[in-house]
């Protein structure tokens, strides 16, 4: 039927459109709007309108600012980090128990394989616990 090659087609198409849209569309918003605030100074500036320090301060900032590790943001990921782990666990034993009543080697297999993957992120977690507790007692640094 011609449906079924088109949406074989489509699906991918759409896959992928919505995947640039997720990454393109934030960064053309947050340019548009860095686009106006420019104008607008530009504007005050020229009539004479007194422009606030801190406006051109954070203008002028590096935005990577926001992207330096620090104590709180380790915990963060840690806690997040181990909650996917946990879950994917969970997941795991989930597929597991369900699989059983089917055929007990694809259980075994399945959950096993699910609950295995969710190390992953967990471990992940545990190490950024380990960095938030050996940062914790020291001074941030000033960017």
């Amino acid at each position: 039927m011609w449906f079924e090659s088109a949406m074989g087609t489509l699906v991918p198409i759409v896959f992928w459109v919505a995947i640039a849209a997720i990454v393109i569309a934030p960064q053309y918003f947050k340019s548009r709007d860095r686009q106006k605030l420019q104008e607008t100074l530009r504007v005050a500036f020229e009539k004479g309108q007194p422009v606030p320090p801190e406006l051109i301060e954070a203008m002028s900032s590096n935005v990577t600012d926001r992207f330096i590790p620090t104590p709180d943001r380790d915990l963060r990921r840690g806690v997040v980090l181990i909650a996917v782990g946990l879950g994917l666990m969970g997941l795991g034993y989930g597929l597991w128990y369900g699989l059983m009543s089917v055929e007990e080697i694809a259980a075994y297999i399945t959950g096993g394989t699910v609950a295995g993957a969710g190390a992953i992120p967990g471990l992940i977690g545990v190490a950024y616990l380990l960095l938030w507790f050996t940062k914790r007692g020291q001074p941030q640094a000033k960017p």
